[in-house]
């Protein structure tokens, strides 16, 4: 991951889209609202490197980290079984006898508790503050949004039962009401393009009064192709400062109208989408 550096608060790529008339924002969770799992490429990359130097092949660990990151990375945005799957099917490639995508998944769950637990007790007691572990100016965003008639909805790769669970440790459930969707077991019935659809259709908003953010590719590549406004959320998520230049490049070949690094120019923002 690249470095933050000094870009605009807000920074335009389309002027030409259409502003103002949005009636409902759907929102990314991790990495767009939620710092909590903010190191988990640290624990999946890894995790899925020690699986492939097992088969035994002779790639160097750091040939196999660097293709093991693209397409994890790549495939950031959808729900966390496609990065699984994916590992399998280079286990076999290679000659091994994978496990199941659901084993490795559970796997990566196991480390990657690990690592989190302590922020997510930390929150539930009160021994850490909900901003600590959010996007900087992200429950001020989500309230003007809210006030403005917009109805919000959480989509998320990560499995929906941790979802709700963080949301709710973060405090952000009162914005979503029942409108948080994450990843199932039964895989196929999820996907961000479905909630997109479903927004679209089942709550009769035209595809121009939809407004996206994330910070993923899979995102902002759905809410663009549906003719969306997307706000690419390149978000340095260690620091909580500035804009990841490696973000952003994915959600400019994405499709994104807007980046931005957080919400701390919430004004500013209001005023580019038309909301002011």
């Amino acid at each position: 991951m690249n470095a933050p550096r000094q870009q605009p608060s807000i920074e335009i790529l389309r002027p030409d889209f259409r502003r103002g008339d949005f009636r409902a924002a759907m929102f990314d969770f991790d990495g767009t609202l939620s710092l909590i799992r903010r190191n988990w490429p640290q624990v999946m990359i890894p995790m899925m490197v020690d699986v492939l130097a097992e088969v035994g092949t002779g790639e160097s660990r750091e040939a196999l980290a660097a293709h093991v990151e693209d397409f994890v990375m790549r495939l950031n945005g959808r729900q966390t079984i496609y990065q699984m799957i994916q590992l399998a099917d280079e286990v076999r490639a290679r000659g091994g006898q994978p496990r199941d995508p659901l084993d490795y998944k559970a796997q990566y769950h196991d480390l990657l508790w690990a690592q989190m637990s302590d922020r997510v007790n930390g929150l539930k007691s009160g021994a850490v503050e909900p901003e600590s572990l959010t996007v900087p100016g992200s429950r001020e965003l989500l309230a003007a949004l809210r006030d403005r008639g917009i109805t919000l909805y959480l989509a998320s790769g990560t499995d929906l039962k941790y979802v709700q669970d963080e949301v709710r440790a973060l405090e952000l459930d009162e914005f979503f009401g029942p409108h948080v969707y994450g990843a199932l077991d039964d895989y196929q019935n999820f996907s961000k393009k479905m909630i997109v659809d479903r927004i679209i259709n089942d709550a009769n908003v035209a595809p121009h009064q939809l407004l996206g953010f994330g910070d993923g590719f899979v995102e902002i590549q759905e809410i663009h192709n549906a003719g969306g406004v997307a706000v690419g959320v390149a978000s340095e998520e260690e620091t909580r400062q500035g804009v990841n230049l490696w973000k952003r490049e994915r959600l400019v070949k994405a499709g994104a109208d807007v980046i931005v690094g957080d919400y701390r120019a919430l004004d500013d923002l209001l005023a580019a989408l038309g909301l002011n």
